[in-house]
């Protein structure tokens, strides 16, 4: 276990275990195609990002990557890194396009700050002041504010994520993002806390739109990206139309496939493209002797901490969120005057860091093919290496410690032992006071899976990864984690205290498999490992269940949040059609698999219903199956251990499915699909 501050898309965490991306040699080898003259004065700059990069494209976390660094307005250095298009040998330069996932976010901030400026919106407002569709089973949706959209306090459950993900724009977003909410409850009181959420980004854009009565790309294109020069910004590379070719970056699967354009319809908690150049550019209207679009109040509340109100409560601070920045300040730059402003992105398919320096007009970008590269940590060092070469900033020297002794443990921790959840997993943390140490096991079913272990010394648990304690707040526990990095805290687990009245749902659930019904054929890969899950009990916590994430049993056909501190919640509903049970997930809906049809011998067509749903079948004996695919339909083979072996987005042909293997197919009503099942090819 370890923190993960990139800001992006990330369901279950614990859950999928991201591909590597492994780079083709030619790719590796090619050097940028971006050969402007060197500043000799910036050779450190550049040292340091082409270490950085080319470390994080050999090591497999990423497919290609591209840099730019700004000063004064001017960029002083930009570079790309790796293929662009490998099938036509196209290098990336510093004009190819990337999507730059939720540093979206800092976008959709300042069109509400343009309204703000116009007297149309106020930041401590009702959300449905301007929204007043918005509506929730929780009554204290009614305190959420604009202002608390912007900086994650709101306390909606994370993201809606069915079908927002793809490749194509899932032109019923908006509406499946109210009809959800209207179903689901509040994690926390409204300011009470600021787990990461991008559901309050969605409602902003709506705002926008609705408040300029314009779209809300039209709206951002006519405020935001024609006033400033950004030729280069735009919708998701999957929605650009006229691209040339080898001007996008594409992204690549493991084994070297393609995927299609990404799409990403949240367009303001994640939906944007750009260049590096174009971010710092971008971030360029925050400094006082920049192009300004907002005016100086509205300036100053962007680039100012936003806390809720369990901020500062905790050993260090959190994340300094502010009006769609992550971060307002780094304690290593803040206590020599250096303000930093940072917004990390991700998606399915791409990563990237934005930081700002203000008062000093420094602003850094990189942004990489693939979700892992650690675009943060990088940016960061970039961005350092700059500071320092340019004699802003004195990088303190690594002082070089022995490793720390064991020291008994307090007898208070004795009450923090117990089982925990990130939402994602349920985590049971037990203390070794022989040894003084904390180790930290994964639950699935019977099975505990080791993933932590720490030595106990003043007041925190510390190995390789960092250092961890726990904390008390409001009545509830919490496991957390500090990066020494940010100097930062950030909230891993938190405490599930037994359940005094436990409940039981209707139906048996333990160790049953359920299908996805409602992924359109143009859903993201990235998802494609929620279209099977697996419900579980726990004998040893009764009132708690695994389906699509920890949940709280609250009556025979609802289970709730179990958690309130974590981003991307979710809540279950059953209910029963034509003697079927249906599971409702926070937006995604389930039927067991036990109820699939098997997959006869020869030819099968199935035909999508008028609802709409995907349709499934059983593999009932080793069989090479074949596909005659409709238009804008979609074909998945899962093996009996639920891993993808065959996706039509990306491969074509006859596949091996042993027994037991699941067939998922997706497209828009009426679409039929013919499906072969023979013995030999």
């Amino acid at each position: 276990m370890r923190l993960n501050l990139e800001g992006g898309f990330v369901l279950n965490k614990f859950r999928v275990v991201a591909a590597c991306l492994i780079a083709l040699v030619l790719a590796i080898m090619i050097p940028a195609s971006f050969n402007a003259a060197e500043n000799p004065a910036l050779s450190n700059t550049r040292l340091t990002a082409r270490s950085e990069i080319w470390k994080a494209i050999n090591a497999g976390n990423a497919g290609s990557g591209t840099v730019a660094v700004m000063e004064n307005g001017k960029i002083v250095y930009a570079e790309g890194f790796g293929m662009a298009d490998r099938e036509r040998s196209i290098s990336v330069d510093k004009n190819t396009l990337f999507n730059i996932g939720s540093i979206s976010k800092v976008y959709c901030a300042t069109a509400i700050m343009l309204l703000v400026d116009e007297g149309k919106v106020e930041l401590d407002q009702p959300a449905t002041a301007y929204l007043p569709e918005f509506t929730m089973e929780d009554e204290r949706y009614k305190d959420i504010t604009v202002r608390m959209l912007l900086n994650h306090s709101s306390g909606l459950p994370g993201t809606i994520a069915p079908n927002c993900f793809g490749f194509e724009y899932h032109k019923e977003y908006y509406q499946d993002v109210l009809d959800t909410l209207a179903k689901s409850h509040l994690k926390h009181q409204p300011g009470e806390m600021a787990p990461y959420c991008n559901d309050g980004f969605t409602l902003a854009e709506m705002i926008v739109a609705r408040v300029s009565g314009k779209g809300y790309l039209q709206f951002l294109s006519e405020r935001v990206f024609e006033p400033l020069g950004l030729s280069h910004t735009g919708p998701n590379l999957g929605q650009l139309q006229g691209l040339k070719e080898g001007s996008a970056a594409r992204y690549y699967t493991a084994d070297g496939k393609r995927d299609p354009l990404e799409v990403v319809s949240l367009w303001g908690s994640g939906g944007l493209s750009a260049t590096p150049e174009d971010l710092c550019k971008f971030a360029d209207t925050f400094s006082a002797s920049g192009p300004q679009i907002l005016s100086p109040a509205s300036l100053a509340e962007m680039k100012k901490g936003q806390p809720s109100e369990s901020y500062m409560q905790f050993k260090h601070p959190e994340l300094s969120f502010g009006l769609g920045w992550d971060l307002t300040e780094i304690a290593c730059y803040k206590v020599k005057g250096i303000n930093v402003l940072g917004k990390s992105g991700g998606t399915g398919n791409y990563s990237s860091m934005l930081y700002t320096i203000p008062d000093k007009r420094i602003s850094v970008a990189v942004i990489f093919t693939g979700s892992q590269s650690g675009a943060m940590v990088i940016a960061a060092s970039i961005m350092e290496a700059f500071l320092c070469e340019n004699g802003l900033f004195d990088k303190t020297p690594a002082v070089l410690k022995l490793p720390l002794k064991a020291q008994p443990l307090p007898s208070e921790l004795a009450n923090y032992e117990g089982y925990y959840s990130n939402g994602s997993v349920l985590m049971r943390l037990k203390f070794d006071r022989a040894e003084n140490k904390l180790t930290v096991y994964t639950l699935n079913g019977d099975q505990e899976t080791e993933i932590l272990s720490a030595i106990y010394n003043d007041g925190y648990f510390h190995n390789q990864g960092g250092k961890y304690y726990f904390i008390t707040l409001g009545g509830r526990q919490y496991f957390v984690q500090h990066s020494a990095t940010f100097a930062i805290d950030m909230i891993i687990g938190q405490k599930l205290e037994p359940v005094a009245k436990t409940s039981e749902l209707k139906i048996a659930v333990d160790e049953r498999k359920w299908l996805r019904r409602n992924a359109k054929a143009y859903e993201a890969r990235m998802l494609v490992s929620e279209h099977i899950i697996t419900s579980q009990q726990f004998s040893e916590l009764p009132g708690y269940i695994d389906f699509g994430g920890i949940k709280r049993v609250i009556s025979p056909a609802s289970a709730g949040m179990a958690i309130n501190s974590m981003r991307d919640l979710t809540e279950l509903r059953l209910s029963e059609k034509d003697g079927i049970s249906w599971a409702w997930v926070s937006g995604m809906l389930y039927t067991p698999a036990d109820v699939v049809q098997s997959l006869a011998s020869g030819d099968t067509n199935i035909t999508i219903g008028r609802e709409g749903y995907n349709e499934w079948r059983k593999v009932a004996e080793d069989s090479i199956l074949d596909f005659q695919i409709p238009n804008k339909g979609r074909v998945i083979v899962f093996d009996p251990a639920d891993q993808t072996i065959y996706d039509s987005a990306i491969d074509s042909g006859p596949v091996l499915a042993t027994t037991g293997s699941f067939v998922e197919v997706a497209g828009n009503p009426g679409a039929t699909f013919k499906l072969s099942t023979s013995s030999s090819l």
